[in-house]
């Protein structure tokens, strides 16, 4: 065992040149692009913000008429069904108190009045 070669150091891997493009150089930055990195995509930030915000908008849109379309689905019911007493209330409501009477406890000047279609 008196062949022990002596421990080498690791080489690093040589890189080749990139091989010369024929045509034009393109700048890019003041210096030449080159084709594997590019420019990225800072060229289309402009108009991917731009397509990120119109589709935002239009979630928000839709979400927000459905808001309103079940809101008003839900008022219609509770419409058709006519007066709701309310949950706790010892005391009759107005409403109440003018089924009861019969709606006589409008104004008596206010029957006297011509309706003319124009209000004061």
């Amino acid at each position: 065992m008196t062949d022990a070669q002596p421990p080498t150091e690791p080489t690093e891997p040589t890189v080749p040149a990139p091989a010369p493009r024929p045509g034009p150089v393109v700048q890019y930055k003041g210096a030449p692009l080159e084709a594997a990195k590019g420019p990225g995509l800072g060229c289309f930030s402009v108009g991917i913000s731009a397509g990120f915000l119109i589709a935002t908008l239009v979630i928000l849109l839709f979400a927000g008429q459905t808001i309103i379309f079940l809101l008003r689905l839900v008022a219609a019911d509770r419409r058709a069904e006519g007066r709701r007493r309310p949950m706790r209330s010892a005391t009759r409501t107005v409403g109440e108190l003018e089924d009861a009477t019969g709606g006589a406890t409008r104004d008596a000047a206010e029957d006297r009045r011509p309706n003319d279609g124009v209000r004061e």
